[in-house]
Formats: C-alpha cells, sequence, structure tokens
C-alpha cells in the first residue's frame, strides 16, 4: 500500500473538523460494459494516505448481453429490475473479494461507493439512471454504501460527469508539476479534467472513448475489443468518414457537458461500409481528433496528458494522441497511480466525502448551479 497525496482538494468545502482517515472501497462499472473495478483506498475525503488493492471482476458474456438489451431503459422495469439484481450481486462479490485480499473486514470500511450500471443519461431532459441496489448490496456486505450519485446533481441542472474531477485534484496535489495537467480517461466515453495552478479544475466528457471501437470490433471479430490495438493499427482512416464525424453538433458546445454512451452510435454508422480494419482506425482517430478538438474550451492548452481507462492499454490509440496533441502524453502509472482502478478509487473517495457532508460536483465540472453534495446512503 502506498502513500499518495497529502494535500486539500476544493479546500474551500471542507469543514472546520479535523478529518479521520478511514478505508473505504469503491465500485465502479463503466460504459464499456466489460466488468466491475473494485478499489480500496485509506482516505479522509480530502487527500489520500494510501491506495490499497484493487480488483477487477469481469461480466459473464450473457450478463454483458443482458445489460446491453436494457441500454436506454429498453426491455420494460421487469426486465431493468433483474439485471439490476444480477448486478448488484456481482459487486457485492467483488467487493467480498477484495477485502478478503486485503485482510479487511466489512466492519473495518467505512463506507461502499457504489457507482452502478448507467443505462440512460440524457441530462438535457434532466434524466439519468445508474442501476444498482444501494440497499440489497449494503445488506449482504455488513457496511454502509453510498450510491446513486448523478441523480442530485442532474435535477439541480447539472450534466452529472463527470464525477471524478475533485478525486484528480486530491492525487495531482502530491506532485509538484509546472505547467497545465490534463487527466484523461478513456472508458466507453471519453472525459478530461483540466488542473492548472491557482484555478478550479474544468472537466467535461470529450467524446467517443472505446464505446464505439469495442462494439465495431465485437460485430467484426466477436471480441468487443479491439485488443493492442491490432485492427486499428492495419488499417487506414477515411477522412471523408472522419470529417463527417466530427461535425456532430456535440464539439461545439461549450462545456461542462457530458455524454450517453451510445449518443454517437447512429452516426457512427457512416463508416459500416469500410473494412473492419479501416473502421476501427477510422474510429479510434475519431477518439483522438475529440481529444484535440476539447482543447479549444480550456483556457490554456495542456503541458501534459496523463491517460486512465482502458484506452490507454490500445497502443494504436495512444500513439495517435501522442502525434496529434504533440506534448508528453503518458499513462498515469508514470505517477504511481493504477489507471485501471482509478475510477473505482475515485468512489470511494467521494463515498467519504459523502459520509462528511463535502461537496462533490461543482460549476467547473459538471454545470451545477453550486458545489453539490451527492449519493445517497443505505445502511445494512
Amino acid at each position: 500500500m502506498t502513500a499518495a497525496a497529502a494535500s486539500p482538494a476544493f479546500s474551500s468545502s471542507v469543514p472546520a473538523e479535523t478529518p479521520v482517515f478511514r478505508w473505504a472501497v469503491g465500485l465502479m462499472s463503466g460504459t464499456s460494459l466489460d466488468g466491475v473495478d473494485a478499489a480500496l483506498i485509506h482516505s479522509d475525503g480530502r487527500r489520500v494516505a494510501a491506495f490499497g488493492p484493487a480488483h477487477t471482476r469481469p461480466y459473464p458474456p450473457d450478463v454483458r448481453d443482458a445489460v446491453r438489451a436494457i441500454l436506454g431503459e429498453r426491455g420494460g422495469e421487469d426486465a431493468i429490475a433483474a439485471v439490476e439484481r444480477t448486478l448488484t450481486d456481482i459487486h457485492a462479490e467483488a467487493v467480498e473479494e477484495l477485502l478478503a485480499a486485503a485482510g479487511l473486514t466489512a466492519a473495518e470500511v467505512a463506507a461502499v461507493g457504489f457507482h452502478g450500471q448507467t443505462i440512460n443519461h440524457r441530462p438535457q431532459d434532466r434524466h439519468t439512471r445508474q442501476i444498482g441496489d444501494g440497499g440489497r448490496l449494503a445488506a449482504r456486505l455488513g457496511c454502509p454504501v453510498v450510491y446513486d450519485f448523478r441523480t442530485a446533481d442532474v435535477r439541480a441542472g447539472g450534466q452529472g460527469a463527470p464525477l471524478v474531477p475533485v478525486y484528480h485534484q486530491a492525487l495531482c496535489a502530491g506532485h509538484d508539476a509546472s505547467g497545465v495537467t490534463a487527466v484523461l480517461n478513456i472508458g466507453g466515453v471519453a472525459n478530461v479534467t483540466v488542473l492548472a495552478d491557482g484555478a478550479a479544475p474544468l472537466a467535461f466528457d470529450t467524446g467517443p472513448g472505446n464505446a464505439l471501437l469495442d462494439d465495431w470490433a465485437l460485430r467484426h471479430t466477436g471480441v468487443a475489443v479491439d485488443r493492442d490495438g491490432a485492427l486499428a493499427r492495419q488499417g487506414q482512416v477515411d477522412a471523408t468518414a472522419l470529417t463527417r464525424l466530427m461535425e456532430h453538433p456535440y464539439f461545439s458546445r461549450r462545456p461542462p457537458k457530458s455524454l450517453d454512451r451510445d449518443d454517437f452510435a447512429a452516426l457512427a454508422r457512416c463508416v459500416d461500409g469500410l473494412s473492419a480494419v479501416d473502421g476501427a482506425a477510422t474510429l479510434a482517430a475519431f477518439t483522438v481528433e475529440a481529444c484535440a478538438q476539447a482543447r479549444v474550451w480550456m483556457p490554456e492548452a495542456p503541458t501534459r496528458w496523463l491517460v486512465c481507462g482502458g484506452g490507454r492499454h490500445n497502443p494504436a490509440l495512444m500513439a495517435a494522441l501522442r502525434q496529434r496533441l504533440a506534448v508528453p502524453v503518458d499513462p498515469v502509472e508514470v505517477l504511481g497511480w493504477d489507471g485501471d482502478a482509478l475510477e473505482a478509487q475515485a468512489f470511494a473517495f467521494l463515498a467519504l466525502r459523502h459520509l462528511d457532508g463535502l461537496a462533490q460536483t461543482f460549476p467547473e465540472t459538471t454545470g451545477c448551479p453550486a458545489p453539490m453534495g451527492g449519493g445517497r446512503l443505505a445502511m445494512p
């Protein structure tokens, strides 16, 4: 277990009482639909004293298919409820396995931060939905569970995303750095946190992450990932299709802004006539170009990009980002962070902030009207 940041994040929101460091578990199942990440941190919700172990529990293929079938809240409430029960139990198993590996009991954990699985995200309609039964999880684990992190922000007029910038700031506070740092998470959707000394973090979804590429790979290879960028590296980018993709109105909207996993799905059909490799190359280029275009909304261009999430494992994406951004682009492991566990860690951090009544979302990160708390607490 390694030490991490020791400076407060968004210090104006910190109450006067002395913070207490506690163990917390975070759970994240992202828009890539690949499984559950569980991670343990020792934190006071302002700083991170230590990272515990992390664990990934993949979704079985039938569960992944069942989740895909209810995206957009399709299939009716009975189908959604059945998937929710299954997913909640998979999350419980992930926590149990993590605690066993850490040598901790549930009684030694202050809270579990349970993101749940997003099946619909329409902040323009003040609606978002992450399935996951917090009460069921708390009862099984025997410890407090904080869940439903996004709804309050969306109902107040915020985007409900990204939620991790306050954690990114806490981590970066422990590292001396000049210039502007962009922390880029490439999951199913990609989002960025922009950190500059003396300024509140700016955050927003940049555009597609892995979702379009994963869906393309599944259709053409039967495997829901372009492993090691094998398809994209063999193909040629179709410039006409890429131009059309970048004409999506999302890119002209000023942040804060966020996306649903499938917001680009209809437009992405413009690559359907391409070969498997050229389609993959074009969709990978779309993710990269969306990140590059995001710089127009930043007060200063980042001097370095730190990449977390599954996309950093794709050599084709990482090479293209380095070429297109023309500044250092590195996986977050260069700072000793775990890029696969970082989002799960963030929800442990947010759970502790919930317990202490600290803000989680901010006008600069989600567009909410004022710093807001989030989440609901379920007791065992």
